[in-house]
Formats: structure tokens, C-alpha cells, sequence
């Protein structure tokens, strides 16, 4: 079957109109409220360290525990690694619009309830932050296979890249208002409750007012997510899982029509044909003979990219002081250490993070998936190996700013790299039945290397010391020379039809066509 359905050329060849942007806005501001509520805990953590674990007989700030830190910052990833894995198989099974609404309602509801407490002793405030942010997470989860599906499968095969890439660029503006959110809020309580630092007067350098600073913080998260829910609940189904999925081609037509500016006639025989040329499931010889390494590709390559990526956001505010963007804690009160850290992540995320997002937007269609990711990977293994060789040079007072134009540079080529590929790659490589399950397990492939982040990494970053933070560096660069390696698994998709891509239109794939091309040297490792 050499020719496609109409109602997918349609889609695939539809000039760029108002709605495609207004689902990126849609789908990317999940995406805004995924990164705040993700990335607002770093600066709140060394708060709640001053407010419940402070030990007079110590006489030094409070700080958690390295378990308990390791359970504030990590939990939610472990609910976003679950979310994923549900919602994606959910959103398969049951249609992508059904299940997508749930994910916002759930972090509404989690956002605000993690503010809140059961109780007042430190072990009942913690233990109520982790339950909630765990189902927190778990809304999350769900939005990243959702988002992506639904981008991709909507958009035009010219700018379809773009427009996934665009989606997850809300994350950048997210880990933005994160830091700037937390930062204006710390500063007018700073303003009004002001202690004093921390050698001058241990007990009341706390301020008593900053226990609702960080329940403030937090909850914030949930306004972006209700906004967005009832225009969330007005998107249609997409066309392509009405069509081959359900089977109904007229409802596509209908549809697609009514958001897009397109003419579709349904087609009843044809339809059937390509039904059944792609009934094969996920755990099935054929699922592995035709995108078994593509799977292998986006799995590894996201494992390892967030090992990295989630390394250097949750363990910043630790790094922050060696940089000398933040002030020594005994110098300063509690509110004081809180605005200086949301200011210095608000800072890298502007200059650093923030660009990196946007340029991927802006290439992806021109350079390409694959050389992004491969060029991403190289660059923030030689700035991390930088980083990690001469951590004693770069963290003297005069040489703070190379420290941080380095540790940006990480940040910028993560963005315009592998953090925005590893998302859109997962999109496009498989047919239309397991889209958003591929998209899934490779998302929870990369909360998993998120927790390798925020239970290991972690773990030689917390005390500030310089040879732990050394190894850390230098282990990270490693990882990120094995993800670079692993993305020859991957290929390049741009400018091709979704099913083209995965075969669905009975067209071999590549992984098919490697298997039953003649011996030549020659293997096409999507340069091309």
C-alpha cells in the first residue's frame, strides 16, 4: 500500500495555521506547570532544613538529612517514572484526549495539598510533602507521552519537530518561574520578617513567617495547570487514532475539519487494509524486528541524558555556594539563603537553560534531530570533564564567572541537545497503537536515570566537597560520551510522514531495511 490514508496526508501536508500553535500553547503549558513543580523544590529544601532539622547543639544552620533530602527532591520522580508508564498505556488503550484531562486535575489537587500539612512535627510535614509530591509526579508523568502524542500526531510533517520541540520548551519558561516565583515570594517576606544572620541570632535567623513561604511556593504550582484544563478538554481526539485506531475515518474527517482548515473524505475499504496491516502488539517479534533497536535507541539515550540533565538541576543549590552566587549560610538568615538560590537558579535557567530550549526549537527542522543530539551529548561531556578536571582553579573567588559560563554552557547544550530530542524522537519513531506507550517507556527510562541523579549523584554533591563533586562531574561526563554513542541506535526523522517513519503505511522502516540490504560497509546512520 504505497499511498497513504487521506485524512493522514491531510494532516501531514496541512499548511501551519492558528490551531497548531494553540495546541502547542496547550500542551506546553502542562509542560510550564510540569517543570515548576518539578524544579521549585531545589529551592525550598535548605529552608525546610533550617525550619525543621536545626540542632542547637550543633550551631549551625539546619540542613536535612542526606535520606530525607534525597525523599524531598526524589519522590516525585518516582511518581513522573510511574505516571508515565500508566497514562502512556492508558492513552493508547483508551485515546489520548480521554486520560489527558486526568493528568491536570491530579496536579492541581496534589500542587495545592503539598503545601499542606496533617501535623506539626518535622517527621508528619515531611512525610505529607513526599505523599503528596509522589501523586504530584504521577500527574506529571502522564503529561509527557500525552503531550508529545498528541503534538505529533496533529502536526504538519514540515514543522512537526518544531512544534514538539516547542512543547517541551515550556519547561524552560517553567524552571524560569520557578526560580522567579520563589525568589519575589522569599523577597517580600524578606522585606516584611527579615531575621537576622545566622551568627548574630541561631534561633530567630529563621524567620518563623518562612514556614509559609515554601507552602506558598509549592501550591503556586497549581494555578498554571487549572487554567489550562478547560481548553485542554476542548481539543479533539487526534485524527490519526480515530482513524486507525478506532477505525473511523468519517469521525477523523469531521474532526480535523472542524480545528483545521483542511477538506478530508473518509475512506472505508482503505482504512480496513491499513487496520490490519498494523494489529501487531508491543511484545511481539514483529514490534522488535521492526522497531526493537529504535526503542533500545530512545530508552538508553533518555536514561542517560537524565542522569546528567537532573543531576545538575537538583543539585545546583549545593554547587551555588562553591560558585560564589550564593552566600556563606551562617552569613546569612533563612529567607536570606532561599531568595539567593532561587536568584542564582533563576539566573543560569535565563541565560543558560532558557536559550538552549528555544534553539532546538528553531534548528530542529533545519540541522535535525540527530546531529542535535549527538553535538548535545559531545559538548556537555567536554564542558562537564572542564568542569570536573579543573573544579579546584574554577571555584577560587576570582575565576567564578568561568565557573558559571561553563556550568551554563552545560545547560545550553543539554537544551539544544538531547533534552529536547530525546523527547521528540519517541513522538515520530513508532506507528500509531503503541505511540504513546514507546513515548512512555522511554520517558520512565529517563526518570529512572532522574533517580539515579537524585539518590546517587546527590549523594557527592550535598556536603560540598570539592572531591566528591570532582568525581560527580567527571562521572557525568562519562555517561554523556556513552549517551552519544547510544543515539547511532536512532535515526533521523525530519521531513517524513509519521508512517513512513514507522512503516505503518507497509513501507519497510529502516531497522527493516538494514536487515535485508546486502552487505556493503555501507550503513545509514541518519547523516543523510
Amino acid at each position: 500500500m504505497s499511498d497513504n490514508l487521506t485524512v493522514l496526508n491531510a494532516l501531514d501536508t496541512a499548511r501551519t495555521q492558528w490551531y497548531h500553535v494553540t495546541a502547542v500553547i496547550i500542551a506546553g503549558m502542562g509542560f510550564f506547570t510540569d517543570a515548576y513543580d518539578l524544579f521549585c523544590i531545589t529551592t525550598i529544601t535548605k529552608l525546610l532544613g533550617r525550619l525543621y532539622y536545626y540542632d542547637p547543639a550543633l550551631h549551625a544552620p539546619g540542613k536535612l538529612p542526606h535520606s530525607v533530602n534525597n525523599w524531598v527532591t526524589g519522590v516525585a520522580l518516582v511518581g513522573t517514572l510511574t505516571g508515565q508508564l500508566v497514562f502512556g498505556w492508558l492513552g493508547d488503550k483508551l485515546g489520548r484526549k480521554k486520560v489527558y484531562g486526568l493528568t491536570l486535575i491530579l496536579m492541581v489537587i496534589c500542587a495545592l495539598c503539598s503545601g499542606l500539612s496533617f501535623g506539626y512535627s518535622r517527621r508528619v510535614v515531611i512525610g505529607t510533602l513526599c505523599f503528596f509530591r509522589f501523586w504530584l509526579g504521577f500527574g506529571i508523568g502522564g503529561d509527557y507521552p500525552l503531550s508529545a502524542t498528541i503534538m505529533s500526531e496533529y502536526a504538519n510533517k514540515r514543522s512537526r519537530g518544531a512544534f514538539i520541540a516547542a512543547v517541551f520548551a515550556m519547561q524552560g519558561v517553567g524552571i524560569i518561574f520557578a526560580g522567579l516565583v520563589s525568589m519575589i515570594i522569599s523577597k517580600l517576606f524578606l522585606v516584611s520578617f527579615g531575621g537576622k544572620a545566622f551568627s548574630t541570632d541561631e534561633v530567630f535567623s529563621t524567620e518563623p513567617e518562612a514556614d509559609y513561604v515554601w507552602r506558598i511556593v509549592l501550591m503556586l504550582g497549581a494555578l498554571p495547570a487549572l487554567l489550562t484544563y478547560y481548553w485542554r478538554m476542548k481539543m479533539p481526539e487526534t485524527g490519526r487514532y480515530t482513524a486507525i485506531i478506532e477505525g473511523n475515518a468519517k469521525q477523523a474527517a469531521i474532526d480535523m475539519g472542524k480545528v483545521l482548515d483542511i477538506e478530508i473524505q473518509a475512506e472505508g475499504e482503505k482504512l480496513a487494509k491499513f487496520k490490519a496491516a498494523n494489529e501487531y502488539p508491543l511484545l511481539s517479534n514483529e514490534f522488535f524486528a521492526r522497531h526493537g533497536l529504535h526503542l533500545i535507541g530512545t530508552m538508553t539515550t533518555w536514561f542517560l541524558l537524565d542522569i546528567a540533565f537532573y543531576s545538575q538541576n537538583l543539585t545546583q543549590k549545593d554547587i551555588f555556594p562553591t560558585m560564589g552566587l550564593v552566600s556563606n549560610a551562617k552569613s546569612i538568615s533563612a529567607l536570606r539563603e532561599m531568595f539567593e538560590t532561587s536568584r542564582a537558579m533563576f539566573v543560569i535557567a535565563l541565560l543558560g537553560t532558557f536559550p538552549g530550549y528555544w534553539f532546538a526549537v528553531f534548528f530542529i527542522e533545519k540541522i535535525g534531530r540527530f546531529k542535535i543530539q549527538l553535538m548535545g551529548f559531545f559538548m556537555m561531556s567536554v564542558f562537564m570533564a572542564i568542569i570536573g578536571a579543573k573544579y579546584d582553579y574554577l571555584k577560587t573567588k576570582e575565576h567564578k564567572w568561568t565557573f558559571a559560563a561553563l556550568y551554563g554552557l552545560t545547560f545550553f547544550f543539554a537544551n539544544f541537545g538531547p533534552n529536547s530530542t530525546t523527547f521528540v524522537l519517541p513522538a515520530e519513531l513508532f506507528p500509531t497503537r503503541v505511540r504513546s506507550t514507546c513515548h512512555a517507556l522511554s520517558a520512565a527510562s529517563g526518570k529512572a536515570g532522574a533517580m539515579v541523579s537524585a539518590f546517587g549523584v546527590q549523594q557527592y554533591t550535598q556536603d560540598g566537597n570539592v572531591h566528591k563533586i570532582k568525581k560527580a562531574m567527571l562521572l557525568l561526563a562519562f555517561t554523556n560520551m556513552i549517551g552519544f554513542c547510544c543515539t547511532f541506535l536512532v535515526t533521523e526523522t525530519k521531513g517524513r510522514s509519521l508512517e513512513e517513519i514507522s512503516g505503518e503505511d507497509e513501507r519497510k522502516n529502516e531497522t527493516q531495511m538494514k536487515s535485508t540490504r546486502p552487505h556493503s560497509g555501507y550503513q545509514d546512520d541518519g547523516w543523510d
